[in-house]
């Protein structure tokens, strides 16, 4: 609860519930892409999403995201002609083993998600130097990234689904939006209703990449440093499924 001073917050623990259901948002969300239904979001649905979205953590509270929603089927089908044209670019890409493969999986929901939504990153929202950013001027993109990851947590949790579309030349996106100059698209997402969500990522179902286990990818104060002789509880703990 607030303190007399009205910026404090007493810490207040989540309950067992709360904490199982945050974890429950992480673990199965999913990049949907092929099973949307036509059915609106709620205007009220929608706020909560976005406002989810608006309290993402970034460098120097500059804020820099701004939200694009697209409704308009006829930019839907202009968007969804630059996925074509950068999808066969992609294909060839790969090896010609991978090429069927790719082939046949669904990559987008443009046309059959009822909103297209645009994540941007204004380079130049908090001026020419930004508190956080001074040494690393990707930070703002990242900020953005983490509005994203909200974004799609919160859809997430309110039974919406949304996929991540990124196979677009980046030029001609921005062009076909009229983003300004400074305006970088982040993500290209794909937001509705579903007939439901998958169990596993369609990557992992689809034999397209497994998931790497998470006691291979921690190392101790300097990369490669595994230290399974100090640190055997924590990767068996690491080793474990969530289920």
């Amino acid at each position: 609860m607030e303190n007399p001073s009205g910026h404090l917050q007493e810490v207040v623990e989540f309950s067992v519930a709360e904490r199982d259901a945050l974890y429950k948002a992480i673990f199965s969300r999913r990049d949907v892409r092929g099973q949307f239904k036509p059915n609106p979001v709620p205007d009220q649905v929608l706020a909560r999403i976005l406002r989810a979205a608006h309290h993402a953590p970034s460098v120097g509270f500059m804020q820099p995201w701004n939200f694009m929603l697209i409704r308009s089927p006829a930019i839907k089908r202009q968007v969804h002609g630059l996925f074509l044209e950068a999808n066969r670019e992609a294909r060839e890409m790969f090896e010609a083993d991978k090429r069927p493969l790719y082939s046949a999986l669904k990559l987008e929901g443009i046309l059959e998600s009822p909103i297209n939504l645009v994540v941007t990153c204004d380079r130049e929202r908090a001026g020419p130097v930004v508190l956080g950013r001074t040494h690393d001027l990707a930070m703002d993109i990242y900020s953005s990234v983490c509005a994203v990851q909200n974004l799609w947590l919160a859809a997430r949790a309110e039974g919406v689904g949304v996929g991540w579309v990124s196979i677009f030349d980046p030029s001609k996106l921005k062009e076909l939006l009229n983003l300004p100059a400074r305006v970088v698209p982040i993500a290209y997402l794909c937001v509705g209703y579903v007939e439901h969500f998958f169990t596993q990522p369609e990557l992992q179902s689809t034999g397209w990449r497994d998931r790497l286990p998470l006691q291979d990818l921690v190392y101790f104060d300097r990369w490669g440093n595994s230290q399974p002789e100090k640190e055997g509880n924590l990767l068996s703990e690491l080793a474990k499924t969530h289920g």
